[in-house]
């Protein structure tokens, strides 16, 4: 099926582009979600005389996840979770975990999927990387202090 994306995909491509993608993906991902319509010559019409108001718009986003990029460098979140004497956890610390922690601290409106981990999740006490996605465009990297609470 070919759609046009009405912002920025990851891997699929930018504004305005008309690409080929699966059906399934397009009809229970891209359509729903309004990232994308199907590329009839009405829709590309349609499109273009609304360019102008879908890049203003995608540059506003663009601006606000770069703001508070700017708030997250080098920021530092603390984690308690109930953990052995040899430092191993009873569990783990999750991306659901991390979100939570961030919006505990303020960081409203992000979720556990704009959280990545590159080793999975933290099983141990210590301190690990992790990287907010805040924008296709724009990352941020923390740092997470897992402390072990010993009961």
């Amino acid at each position: 099926m070919q759609v046009i994306l009405l912002e920025k995909v990851v891997n699929l491509g930018d504004l305005g582009d008309v690409v080929r993608v699966r059906n399934g993906y397009a009809r229970n991902f891209l359509i729903p979600n309004k990232m994308a319509r199907r590329a009839t010559a009405d829709a590309i019409a349609e499109f273009e005389t609304r360019r102008a108001e879908l890049e203003k718009a995608q540059a506003d986003r663009l601006a606000a996840a770069e703001a508070l990029a700017a708030k997250m460098a080098d920021l530092r979140i603390e984690i308690t979770q109930k953990a052995g004497v040899d430092g191993r956890l009873f569990g783990s610390v999750t991306t659901m975990d991390i979100a939570a922690a961030l919006a505990a601290l303020g960081f409203e409106g992000i979720v556990k999927s704009q959280v990545r981990l590159a080793d999975g999740a933290f099983k141990a006490v210590g301190e690990f990387p992790a990287q907010v996605v805040l924008h296709p465009d724009v990352s941020v990297d923390i740092n997470v202090l897992v402390v072990g609470d010993i009961a």
